[in-house]
Parts: structure tokens; C-alpha cells; sequence
């Protein structure tokens, strides 16, 4: 939520989807109604285990805005995310990112120092790469950086926006994903599939994700098995989706 604060351009709005946490954080997110000018909605459901298609869904439901950037909680945002992001926006399209990965070290350091200024210039991951900011090449990589073969239905759900029009077009994530892994590609898949283009912003939009423990993978070939589902049967519209809360 700090770096959410030094953007150069803030969002409109910080929808927060909370999966089933306790009264703490509430806590916290209330603390920062006062620090931060701009409208924070809280979105929570119970923790029925790892459910993250379907809180996603609430929280776009809640969004007022036209254009929803999505990140996740465990990540620092660059400076110039938001911008980038906003700048970055075309219709008819979606957009992923990449991320920095943190060691724990690095991790373990910056929340001993509790402040989020310090990760300008000092943050360093193994794929340091992905940190690099060139505007001049955000767009011309757009028009050709992983959009085909192997990577045509790459994304990182952890750095994605996308038009709320279009995701009511697919009518969201398919809430069928239950446990980690590939709810966003089967998004991606089915936004392709209804005709919106993928564009990867690469030399902006940049985060940093924080070292943890990985969640439990045990669900992941089903979801495998749906995801590729979603690309032979050309499915456009998730059948348990968003107009369940645009109601």
C-alpha cells in the first residue's frame, strides 16, 4: 500500500479483495483511509481455502472505474506503475507485465527497514531484467513481445489490466478454478478468444514481488485441464463469472 502512495499518477480508486482475512488487517486498511486520497473499497469473503477467481470477481464487481489495474498483495509497485499502466491502455486489448523476484533476503531487509522509498534503485532480483524502465520501447515491444507460439497465452496475473467492458464481455473469471494456478490464463484465453488482443508491457509497468513460501499446487493439473478446455472449445463467456454481483 505504500508504494501505492508514491505513484506519479494515482489510481482513481484501491479496490482491496481480501480473501478470508481477520479483523487486522481490516484494521490496517482502515489506517490508511487517512493517508492515502483516493477511495478505498474493501471487498471480503470468508476463507473457504484458496478461491482467488472468485474474490477477483467481487472486487471488479465493486470497481467503479472504466479501466481495472490488477496486482497482487504481495507486490511493490514502481513509481511510474499506474502511469505506465494508464499510458500503456488500448481498447480492444488487455494487458499483462512481468515482476522482479525477490530474494528473501532482500525481502527479510526491507521489511526490517519499513519503508518503501528505499527499494528505488537498491531492490535486485534474479530476472533484474524485468526491472528495467524504457518508455521509448514499451510500445514497439507491444507489438511483437510474447504474442505468439509457446507464449501466446502467457500472462502474470499478478501484473494484468484490462477493460471492465471486456471482462464483463467474458463475464470474468471462471470461478470453477479453486486452488492455485492458471485462472488467469483461462481469463486470457477466453478475452483471445472473444477477439481482445494481448499486449505485454515490458520496460514499464514494473513490480517487485516479495520472497514467500509457495501455496499448495495440488489442484493444479485440473486447472491445467480446464485452462486448455477454455482453447479447444473456444469458450468466450466463464459460466460461474462476474454477473453474479452485477446483479
Amino acid at each position: 500500500m505504500q508504494s501505492i502512495a508514491l505513484q506519479t499518477r494515482m489510481p482513481d480508486e484501491i479496490v482491496i479483495c481480501d480473501d478470508g482475512s481477520r479483523d487486522d488487517t481490516k484494521a490496517l486498511i482502515d489506517s490508511f483511509r487517512t493517508k492515502i486520497a483516493v477511495p478505498i473499497i474493501h471487498v471480503w469473503q470468508v476463507d473457504e481455502g484458496f478461491q482467488l477467481a472468485r474474490i477477483r470477481n467481487k472486487g471488479f464487481a465493486a470497481a467503479t472505474g472504466e479501466y481495472c489495474i490488477q496486482i497482487d498483495g504481495d507486490l511493490i509497485l514502481h513509481p511510474n506503475f499506474i502511469e505506465d499502466h494508464l499510458q500503456f491502455a488500448k481498447h480492444g486489448c488487455f494487458t499483462t507485465g512481468s515482476r522482479v523476484l525477490l530474494s528473501g533476503e532482500t525481502t527479510e531487509m526491507l521489511f526490517e527497514k519499513n519503508d518503501s522509498k528505499y527499494f528505488e534503485g537498491n531492490l535486485q532480483g534474479k530476472n533484474q531484467f524485468n526491472g528495467l524502465r524504457v518508455p521509448l520501447l514499451q510500445k514497439i515491444f507491444a507489438l511483437f513481445y510474447k504474442r505468439s507460439g509457446k507464449h501466446k497465452y502467457y500472462v502474470k496475473g499478478c501484473n494484468m489490466a484490462f477493460w471492465k467492458s471486456d471482462l464483463m464481455t467474458v463475464n470474468g473469471y471462471n470461478e470453477a478454478f479453486k486452488g492455485w494456478g492458471r485462472e488467469d490464463s483461462e481469463l486470457a484465453i477466453r478475452l483471445m478468444n472473444a477477439g481482445i488482443k494481448k499486449r505485454f508491457l515490458k520496460f514499464g509497468g514494473i513490480c517487485y514481488h516479495l520472497y514467500h513460501r509457495e501455496a499448495s499446487r495440488a489442484m493444479e493439473q485440473i486447472n491445467i485441464d480446464r485452462m486448455n478446455q477454455a482453447i479447444l472449445q473456444k469458450t468466450i463467456q466463464s459460466p460461474l463469472g462476474l454477473d453474479q454481483y452485477n446483479r
